[in-house]
């Protein structure tokens, strides 16, 4: 069990932990000379008699200026152990360390009422009980309301042999409650770094999960200079032993081949190559502390303490402007520099000057998005990676993500060893070769949508075929990736809820079905269509020069046109397929040339007519082939309309 230390400046906490385990934490000559902790210190107790683990202490620095490497080193703690003098009480570096703990989920406790001894005999006793009646209204509301006191000098040892066994005995219980999550993979936030002669780079850090073992290959992130760095496991000292294998819960020291010294820092994480990640952009749950005066105003620019690191960034709210003390909300991180968090670390927010705790925070994405963070949907997101049992969680956001879960994605905010670790639902739909999983329900709703605006279309375009899948995934579903998308669409055709013509699609009723008469006049059409090149006869042309009436010549065209083999380019001006496809290879050549595609480069290199040109520019925008910037007309990227051949 990892206990960590807690209190005001000089209230004693490095002589009890001495007075406990024989072992001076203050290693710095500094911190001796001054007769004050600045760094964080490490301690271990042997395993006690009946199977009590051993205890590792953590003690850190009570300065209130040193309160991010009190942070630092609360990270992992099991177990809290608030120190206060008997002749102060409580002072203001108590309060913050208690509320850091609360804020953190530290829900185990000790206090130590140390010092005891400067007590003079004849106030003792009502000293002694006033102390504990104002320690227990400082507990009540935090996480520690149940901390038993005990009343200790470590200059006399009055009361340490009660108090180590005590933590003794916790440690028992502790051994006894369910392991951690067995199903993650090995992290470590690290503390410190240093050198040893014949060892080389040697982390140190409470692993917060999974296992090591000596040879494993692990990824130093965010790495040095923000790149992650490949490192192997050379040597492993676990509980102040050394050791083969390490697992979560337990101090950890690690000598790291593949990196120097200088690029290891507090803040770093080692972890597994399956879950290494960095992000500027976190979305969390946030608890204002109770005891603040002012409310939480979103932008407001904060110190962010997560794991070992330390970074600046911006609180944004998402459901509300400001957040009152006590409540709690859905916010989004905005970071500085990237760092690694994953699902459910939880973490603190200081003040922009650093000088005063005010949140707590628990990570519910580490891949936030910058767009469309405030919509309901995205809101229900949250809610649902807001549940405690995995299981659940997954489950919950499956229902309310309609575009589908990236499971790697998932998978690693999670950090879990492969997508096939998650517990999905069994009736979630696996697609793109398991890559993307989706609700039954969140399927049909998109095939609903799909074919909503594409009766939306057959009504505003009743002469068009219809579009193809490029252009119907953008009226309909523009968020859809590719994978789901065409998966969609060909469940739609083999159902025959869809149909395709050629490259387009379209409702089945909407297909053309002509006459033989139309059939007639259709085949003597297409080759005075085709004869006309890039400047085809108009309707009234073709009447005129096959003596049919205009209206029919309309009508076949139109029918010609929900077949697909013809387009209305502008009123009563019909081009045929092919050459519309030559003339977009013209387009595409266009825009290769320094000049781009414009209204003048595409007339002088089709011969057409500037009015002409335009209107099959137009005409390309219209059907989703181009889109008009200015004056340019820039290609859309892969779309599967007019390509090269057909």
């Amino acid at each position: 069990m990892i206990i960590g230390t807690a209190g005001h400046i000089d209230h004693g906490k490095t002589t009890l932990v001495r007075a406990l385990t024989g072992v001076e934490t203050d290693r710095l000559p500094e911190e001796r000379r001054r007769g004050i902790s600045i760094e964080l210190g490490y301690a271990y107790l042997p395993a006690g008699d009946e199977g009590a683990p051993p205890l590792g202490f953590v003690d850190v620095p009570g300065h209130e200026r040193l309160l991010h490497t009190m942070l630092a080193g609360a990270t992992g703690v099991r177990h809290a152990l608030l120190v206060v003098a008997a002749d102060d009480g409580a002072m203001p570096q108590t309060r913050e360390h208690l509320a850091v703990l609360s804020l953190l989920g530290v829900a185990q406790g000790t206090v130590a009422v140390t010092k005891i001894d400067r007590l003079d005999h004849a106030t003792r006793t009502p000293r002694l009980a006033q102390l504990q009646r104002e320690l227990r209204s400082l507990l009540a509301p935090t996480s520690l309301a149940d901390a038993p006191i005990f009343e200790v000098s470590a200059a006399t040892g009055e009361g340490i042999a009660a108090l180590r066994t005590h933590l003794l005995e916790r440690a028992r219980a502790e051994g006894t409650r369910a392991a951690a999550d067995g199903a993650q993979v090995f992290r470590l936030p690290i503390d410190r770094a240093f050198t040893l002669a014949g060892v080389g780079t040697v982390a140190t850090g409470t692993i917060a999960s999974g296992s090591v073992r000596v040879g494993d290959e692990l990824v130093l992130t965010p790495g040095p200079g923000g790149q992650p760095r490949s490192v192997r496991v050379r040597g492993i000292h676990a509980q102040n032993q050394p050791a083969e294998f390490a697992r979560a819960g337990q101090r950890c020291a690690l000598a790291l081949a593949g990196v120097a010294r200088d690029e290891v820092h507090r803040g770093d994480w080692a972890c597994a190559p399956a879950v290494a990640l960095s992000t500027t952009r976190i979305d969390v749950q946030v608890r204002l502390w109770p005891d603040e005066e002012r409310a939480l105003r979103s932008g407001t620019p904060v110190h962010v303490h997560l794991g070992t690191s330390d970074v600046v960034g911006s609180l944004v709210l998402l459901e509300q402007g400001s957040l009152a003390p006590g409540e709690s909300a859905l916010a989004q991180l905005v970071l500085h520099t990237g760092i690694a968090a994953w699902h459910g670390d939880r973490g603190v927010l200081r003040d922009a000057s650093a000088t005063r705790t005010i949140a707590g925070v628990r990570v519910l994405d580490p891949f936030a998005p910058q767009r469309w963070r405030h919509t309901p949907e995205r809101l229900a997101q949250l809610a649902a990676l807001a549940l405690p049992q995995r299981a659940e969680r997954l489950a919950a956001l499956l229902q309310h993500t309609p575009l589908g879960l990236a499971v790697a994605q998932a998978a690693r905010a999670e950090g879990l060893p492969t997508p096939a670790a998650l517990p999905l639902p069994q009736d979630a739909i696996l697609i793109d070769g398991g890559a993307l999983a989706l609700a039954p329900a969140a399927l049909q709703g998109l095939e609903a949508l799909a074919l909503a605006r594409l009766e939306d279309f057959h009504q505003r375009h009743p002469d068009e075929i219809g579009p193809d899948a490029r252009r119907l995934r953008r009226l309909a579903a523009p968020r859809a990736g590719d994978a789901l998308w065409q998966y969609a669409i060909e469940r739609l055709i083999d159902t025959q809820a869809l149909a395709r013509t050629g490259h387009w699609l379209h409702l089945p009723q909407h297909a053309a079905r002509m006459d033989a008469a139309e059939e007639q006049l259709a085949q003597r059409l297409r080759p005075r269509m085709a004869d006309g090149g890039f400047d085809p006869p108009w309707v009234r042309d073709l009447a005129r020069d096959l003596g049919a009436p205009e209206a029919q010549v309309r009508q076949t065209l139109a029918s010609l046109a929900r077949r697909g083999e013809a387009f209305q380019v502008v009123k009563d001006l019909y081009y045929p397929v092919a050459t519309l496809e030559r003339l977009a290879a013209i387009a595409r050549e266009c825009e290769g040339q320094p000049g781009g595609l414009h209204a003048a480069a595409f007339r002088d290199a089709t011969g057409l007519g500037r009015k002409r040109a335009i209107q099959v520019l137009e005409f390309f925008n219209r059907v989703g082939f181009t889109r008009r910037v200015r004056d340019a007309h820039l290609l859309r990227p892969g779309t599967a309309l007019f390509t090269d051949g057909g």
